[in-house]
């Protein structure tokens, strides 16, 4: 191997935990978080996160769109999994627990923390992590989702993944949801009487303009984007545990994570529900190259690229 060669292989970005990069030099951490407790329809995004990393060996390192190798520049950690139930059932306040603390730390680290999931539930506690690391900080949540995840609980659970957001509003964190287009009677009538900006995925589909609507209903600078994979439309990523047709697209999701994260100031994301099909890498491909391109925007817009 000549010397260029393996520079390149030293900086591969996610997978071969040989050629990771170390946790000091890396401004972003992908951390993995193998939970499933309360899914409700198809199982199996506990296995998510070992798909997601394996699929992204297969990425091609330089972004076609932002003109550079952006693993190369950025330097990106992949942490060790939190929260793994793989191995056997964990108390959710527990895990919930975990989580916060892991990203606790690493926030106050100065990383950009990228959480890979798992179920949708694990955002709680990964948002709760970012509360505890920045205080009275006020930042949002800004969703991309098919459902509203607004109960307060739900099959005996409040941490079930259909509750999560209801669980970031008790957190004193305000929302914004995006794409949602299936929401019980109960949701509705929070995001009627908590006045939650939501953009609503048939409004997506007829009005140009709602980037800048999502965007102008953001009431802080900074926000933490979490992404329940079922929000992209079916024929983007089929390989979710509660699937719905109309989702976004798939440029409609470049379109908007480039804006976000250009005209606001992230602080951090997630990727959940992916739930791998067997004999499909299709899915688990299109999470991958999302993250890298979000790693992307993120590093054109501090300035890291």
């Amino acid at each position: 191997m000549d010397s260029d060669s393996g520079t390149r292989a030293a900086l591969d970005p996610f997978l071969d935990r040989s050629l990771d990069f170390g946790l000091e030099d890396s401004r972003v951490v992908v951390l993995p978080v193998p939970y499933e407790a309360t899914t409700t329809y198809v199982r199996g995004c506990q296995h998510g996160p070992a798909a997601l990393l394996e699929a992204s060996d297969q990425l091609e390192y330089y972004d076609v769109e932002l003109g550079c190798e952006v693993g190369y520049a950025v330097g990106i950690h992949r942490a060790e999994p939190v929260a793994d139930t793989r191995s056997g059932a964990i108390d959710p306040a527990a895990a919930m627990a975990e989580i916060a603390d892991r990203v606790c730390q690493l926030r106050r680290a100065g990383k950009f923390v990228i959480a890979i999931g798992g179920e949708h539930a694990i955002t709680g506690g990964v948002v709760a992590g970012y509360r505890q690391a920045l205080g009275d900080e006020p930042f949002t949540v800004v969703q991309i989702d098919a459902h509203g995840d607004l109960r307060d609980s739900y099959e005996g659970s409040r941490y079930n993944h259909a509750c999560v957001m209801r669980r970031v509003l008790e957190l004193d964190v305000p929302i914004v949801p995006v794409g949602i287009r299936s929401i019980c009677q109960e949701e509705a009538e929070l995001i009627r009487d908590r006045q939650i900006p939501t953009i609503w995925a048939h409004e997506i589909a007829r009005d140009p303009d709602w980037i800048d609507r999502a965007i102008a209903a953001i009431p802080t600078d900074k926000v933490f984007l979490t992404i329940d994979l079922d929000g992209l439309d079916a024929t983007v990523i089929p390989g979710v545990g509660t699937p719905q047709p109309g989702g976004l697209g798939w440029y409609e999701t470049l379109d908007f994570v480039r804006r976000l994260f250009t005209e606001k100031t992230a602080i951090g994301m997630d990727v959940m529900e992916l739930c791998p099909i067997a004999g499909l890498v299709y899915p688990e491909f299109t999470a991958a190259k999302l993250v890298y391109r979000a790693i992307g925007y993120q590093a054109k817009a501090r300035g890291w690229i």
